[in-house]
């Protein structure tokens, strides 16, 4: 008789295993993998809806401890040590917690990420970094909690959150240029034609030594000699022109349109034409 009913029992469990029905979450998780300048951000979340409920002041309360999401702790991993509201993160892994009230939010990088909910005995010195971010009102109503990567730039981001009828952004700043420096610094040593090139234009773009972006773009040309492709020979022309020496990037931009024109590609040819223009050469 045991024999029979554990058999039944056995039957039973593995009916109702078979049986078992998927529904969606009423929460639905989300993964969000952003690359801020050189540094991987990895954000996770669930996403509450507002169905009809009075979020912020009810729902959510002010000045209470919120998980930021549903589920389980909301997290953001850096690959790098980062900058929040002046504090360093170290590279890893934190739960983002909030307090919001009316007109701003205290947010809070959390060093206990496992687990669910807000922690029931909060301990000072789980916090990495702890910014006040002000509220901003929405003109439309966002039916699902939403976090984004905002104004990315190649050294920051802003990490916002949106949901029901306001926006909260937190800025955060990541070494971009003390990498590309210290890769800058290394390559130097024995650089190739590529790596001055390189070199000269993220001086460019970034608005550092523009005479040294100089220095590295004459040798990135002169290596290639004849050979100097027509992009090249435009990053040289904008170095020149934000050294103030428009003679010199007068040359290089119509050697640069000479090389587009023989290569047939028309963007390069536009903007050359358009540089030389600019200049008072056409």
């Amino acid at each position: 008789m045991k024999k029979i009913m554990l058999c039944m029992a056995i039957m039973a469990m593995t009916f109702s295993a078979n049986a078992q029905i998927q529904t969606p979450a009423p929460s639905p998780f989300s993964k969000i993998e952003q690359k801020v300048g050189l540094t991987d951000v990895t954000l996770e979340y669930s996403r509450p809806n507002v169905r009809d409920r009075k979020i912020f002041g009810d729902l959510v309360p002010y000045g209470a401890i919120w998980r930021t999401g549903a589920n389980q702790r909301t997290k953001i991993t850096f690959s790098d040590d980062v900058m929040v509201g002046g504090s360093t993160l170290k590279a890893g892994t934190y739960a983002i917690f909030t307090k919001p009230s009316e007109k701003s939010w205290e947010v809070y990088f959390y060093t206990d990420y496992a687990g669910g909910g807000a922690p029931q005995n909060w301990d000072e010195s789980k916090v990495a970094a702890k910014v006040t971010a002000d509220v901003y009102p929405m003109p439309m109503k966002i039916e699902t909690f939403t976090m984004t990567f905002d104004d990315l730039t190649s050294s920051s981001a802003v990490l916002g959150m949106l949901w029901s009828d306001v926006y909260v952004g937190v800025k955060f700043d990541v070494p971009t240029d003390k990498t590309v420096s210290a890769s800058i610094d290394k390559t130097m040593k024995g650089p190739s034609g590529n790596d001055y090139y390189a070199a000269a234009v993220y001086y460019l773009q970034e608005g550092k030594d523009i005479n040294q972006a100089k220095t590295w773009i004459d040798k990135a040309i002169s290596m290639a000699g004849d050979k100097a492709p027509f992009w090249q020979l435009r990053q040289q022309s904008l170095i020149y022109a934000k050294a103030g020496d428009k003679k010199g990037a007068i040359a290089a931009a119509k050697k640069s349109l000479a090389a587009a024109e023989e290569a047939g590609n028309a963007d390069y040819v536009k903007m050359n034409k358009d540089s030389l223009k600019e200049w008072g050469a056409m």
